[in-house]
C-alpha cells in the first residue's frame, strides 16, 4: 500500500522524459493531505478550556479523534457533556477553527511530506502546488502557516501556486478541484499528479476529459467521502517516504556526495564501481613502517599490520586513473609533507583534491601549506566546537571562522545530528562559508540532508535502495547488515 510513492516517482520519470521542456508541477490538497487536521480539532477543544476555565478536553489525545474536521460534534457527541455544553463548544468551534490564531498554532503535517513538497522543488523545471477547498479568505494565514512548516526543510510556497475555494455558491468542493486543475494548466504548467484525501475530488478530476497524464493519489487519512468514489486508476497510500520516490539520478548536481572511509578492500571496491565521485581516506603513519596507510583509527588504541592495511600512494594512482575525486583525512600532522610529495609524484588534478583535518591535528600553519601547494584544493575542518558560539555569540564566532579562512580553509563540516542544523546552515551562507554535512547514518538522513543544500554530504552510502553497500570506515556509524557477492580483488 505504502508504494504509492515509489510509483510516483516512475510516474514523474516518465512525464520527465516525454515532455522534456515543460514545467511538471504536482499539486497538493492541504487539509488532510499535507496537513493532520486531527490537531486542529484537538487545538480548538482545548482553547475552548483555556478560554472558558474549564477541564472538559484534558484527557482528550490525538489518538481519539478519529473523525473528518467537519464532524467534530461526531467526538463530541460520545463524550460524557451535558447538551448545552456541547452546543456550546460546538459553536465555539466552527467560529474559531478557522481563525489566524488557530491556522497557525495547530496546524502539524502528516511526517514526511515537506520533505516530498522538497525534493519535487529541487527537480530540474519541477514545481508543487496547492488546490484546496479552504476558502479565499484564509490565504494568507494558510501560507503564513504552511511556510513556517516548510523553514526546516527550506521549503517555499508561493501566492500565485495556491488555488483556493472562491466560495461561489455553484462550486462544490470536487467542482473546485477541477477548476484548480485548470488554473495551473492556464498559467503553462503540465500537472502530473493530484494528492488528496477525498475520494470524490479525484473522482471529479478523473473526469476531466485532458486527465490521462494526472496520476490521482489518494492520501488514505481521514475523510468524508465514499472511498467507492476512488477513481479505478488512483493509487492510495498513507506514507510520504522519501526513499521510495527519490531516485540517485535526481540528486541535486550542485551538492557534492562524499563516499566515507574507503579504507579497506571491500569498501574501496563499491565505491569505485559507484557513480559517486568523491571518496574520503583516512591517511597516518604506520609506527612500524612508517609507510602511509589507510586508519581510521590512532594505532595506539587500534593496532593493525601493515598487511592489513591499504597504502596511500596504491590508492591514490587507483582513483587517479578511474578519474575519481578523493578527499583526504590527515589524522597526523607529520603525515602533511609526505602526502604533499606523493600527490604531486602521481600528477593528479588539484581540483579532485579535498583535505580535511581537526585544528588541533594541522594547525594554522598545517593549513597554509596545504593550500600553498593546491591553492584549487578544498580544505576543510570539522566545526562542532563551535556551534554554542555560533548560536549564542554569531559575530564572534564569525571572527574566529575568517581567521580559519585566512589560513586557506574553504569549506566547514557538522555532524548530521548537530543540534540547530538550520540555523547553522543559514548562519554559513550569509557568511559566505560552504558546509559539508558528515556521519549521515543512511539513506532517509542522508536524503534529508540533501534538501538543505548544503555544498556537500559525507555519507557510508549503506543504501541497499540504491545498490550502494558503503560500509564506512569502522568507526562510529552502525551499519545496516547485507550479503552479496564478495568484492572483486583490486591487485592491478
Amino acid at each position: 500500500m505504502n508504494r504509492w510513492m515509489n510509483k510516483l516517482s516512475y510516474h514523474y520519470q516518465k512525464m520527465r522524459h516525454l515532455y522534456p521542456d515543460d514545467k511538471l508541477i504536482v499539486l497538493f490538497d492541504i487539509d488532510g493531505t499535507i496537513v493532520d487536521t486531527r490537531y486542529m480539532v484537538l487545538h480548538a477543544l482545548n482553547s475552548y478550556d483555556q478560554i472558558h476555565g474549564t477541564s472538559y478536553f484534558d484527557d482528550l489525545a490525538i489518538s481519539h479523534v478519529t473523525m473528518h474536521e467537519d464532524r467534530a460534534e461526531d467526538l463530541l457527541d460520545s463524550l460524557d457533556l451535558p447538551a448545552s455544553v456541547r452546543e456550546q463548544v460546538g459553536l465555539w468551534y466552527r467560529s474559531t477553527r478557522w481563525s489566524s490564531k488557530a491556522i497557525l498554532e495547530s496546524h502539524r503535517p502528516y511526517h514526511g511530506v515537506m520533505e516530498v513538497m522538497r525534493w519535487f522543488q529541487l527537480q530540474p523545471n519541477t514545481y508543487v502546488g496547492l488546490n484546496t477547498g479552504r476558502n479565499e479568505t484564509v490565504r494568507q494565514d494558510t501560507l503564513r502557516s504552511l511556510n513556517f512548516l516548510g523553514e526546516e526543510y527550506k521549503l517555499e510556497l508561493s501566492d500565485h501556486l495556491l488555488f483556493m475555494n472562491q466560495g461561489l455558491p455553484d462550486r462544490s468542493v470536487p467542482q473546485v478541484k477541477v477548476d484548480g486543475v485548470n488554473y495551473f494548466r492556464n498559467l503553462g504548467y503540465r500537472v502530473f499528479a493530484m494528492i488528496d484525501n477525498e475520494p470524490e475530488n479525484l473522482q471529479a478530476i478523473s473526469e476531466m476529459p485532458t486527465a490521462d497524464d494526472v496520476m490521482l493519489l489518494h492520501a488514505d487519512t481521514i475523510f468524508l467521502s465514499q472511498r467507492q468514489r476512488l477513481p479505478q486508476a488512483s493509487i492510495s497510500g498513507n506514507v510520504f517516504d522519501l526513499t521510495e520516490l527519490a531516485v540517485q539520478s535526481s540528486l541535486p548536481r550542485h551538492v557534492q556526495f562524499v563516499w566515507h572511509g574507503i579504507n579497506e578492500e571491500d569498501n574501496l571496491y563499491e565505491f569505485m564501481r559507484s557513480n559517486v565521485q568523491w571518496g574520503e581516506m583516512d591517511v597516518r603513519i604506520h609506527p612500524k613502517t612508517d609507510q602511509l596507510v589507510l586508519h581510521h583509527d590512532d594505532f595506539d588504541e587500534s593496532p593493525c599490520s601493515v598487511q592489513d592495511l591499504l597504502l596511500f600512494d596504491d590508492v591514490l594512482g587507483k582513483l587517479k586513473n578511474a578519474g575519481k575525486s578523493l578527499k583526504i583525512d590527515l589524522k597526523e600532522n607529520a603525515a602533511i609533507d609526505r602526502v604533499i610529495f606523493a600527490i604531486e609524484s602521481t600528477g593528479i588534478e588539484h581540483s579532485r583534491l579535498w583535505f580535511n583535518g581537526k585544528i588541533e591535528t594541522l594547525h594554522p600553519e598545517g593549513f597554509r601549506r596545504l593550500s600553498l601547494a593546491f591553492p584549487t584544493a578544498t580544505l576543510q575542518c570539522p566545526i562542532n566546537f563551535m556551534v554554542p558560539l555560533m548560536n549564542t555569540l554569531p559575530e564572534r564566532a564569525k571572527t574566529l571562522l575568517d581567521e580559519f579562512a585566512s589560513w586557506g580553509i574553504n569549506r566547514l563540516s557538522i555532524k548530521w545530528d548537530t543540534p540547530t542544523m538550520q540555523r547553522v546552515l543559514d548562519l554559513l551562507d550569509d557568511w559566505g562559508f560552504g558546509l559539508n554535512i558528515y556521519n549521515v547514518p543512511d539513506l532517509q538522513a542522508f536524503l534529508r540532508a540533501v534538501l538543505m543544500q548544503p555544498r556537500s554530504v559525507t555519507s557510508d552510502f549503506n543504501f541497499p535502495k540504491w545498490r550502494n553497500y558503503g560500509r564506512g570506515s569502522g568507526g562510529e556509524v552502525r551499519h545496516l547488515s547485507y550479503s552479496r557477492k564478495p568484492a572483486l580483488s583490486l591487485a592491478s
